[in-house]
């Protein structure tokens, strides 16, 4: 189990070490694709719920308060 632990240890310790000196990827995607991958998600994500809200026929629970009336109190007679 020893062994196990300590190779466990090391190799955290190297993805570490990776992750501070930087990784092979261009530093500037953010600043080129960025925007573009947060509107085609904005964008994609709202088709999606479009269609989910106008095409499959869900019945979305929805309040019905102001719809629905209370029954009619009625006293009980003692006869």
């Amino acid at each position: 189990m020893y062994r196990f632990a300590k190779a466990a240890v090391n190799l955290s310790s190297q993805a570490a070490r990776q992750v501070r000196h930087g990784s092979t990827a261009p530093q500037d995607f953010h600043s080129k694709y960025g925007n573009a991958v947060l509107v085609g998600g904005f964008t994609f994500c709202t088709a999606v719920w479009t269609y989910v809200v106008t095409q499959t026929g869900i019945t979305w629970n929805l309040s019905p308060v102001g719809r629905l009336m209370p029954k009619p109190w009625r006293e009980e007679s003692d006869e």
